[in-house]
């Protein structure tokens, strides 16, 4: 699922930003979007790269075995 990050004006004229979405492409996210802020208009929208996850589980036995310093 992408993520995308919106800013938006909502119908009283108040500036809401950073509301990120995730959606198959972005016509789905903007319609999730008009659900929760009906007649709001669209400021800016990003697309957020999923971010990867670079930490590993660590084995049991190993986080047992270690000794501390």
């Amino acid at each position: 699922m992408l993520k995308f990050n919106f800013s938006v004006k909502n119908r009283m004229g108040q500036r809401v930003s950073n509301i990120i979405i995730g959606g198959r492409d972005r016509a789905d996210a903007e319609r999730k979007l008009f659900q929760m802020y009906r007649h709001c208009t669209i400021l800016e929208c990003a697309f957020r790269r999923p971010e990867e996850k670079t930490w590993h589980a660590a084995e049991l036995e190993d986080a047992l075995s270690a000794t501390p310093e």
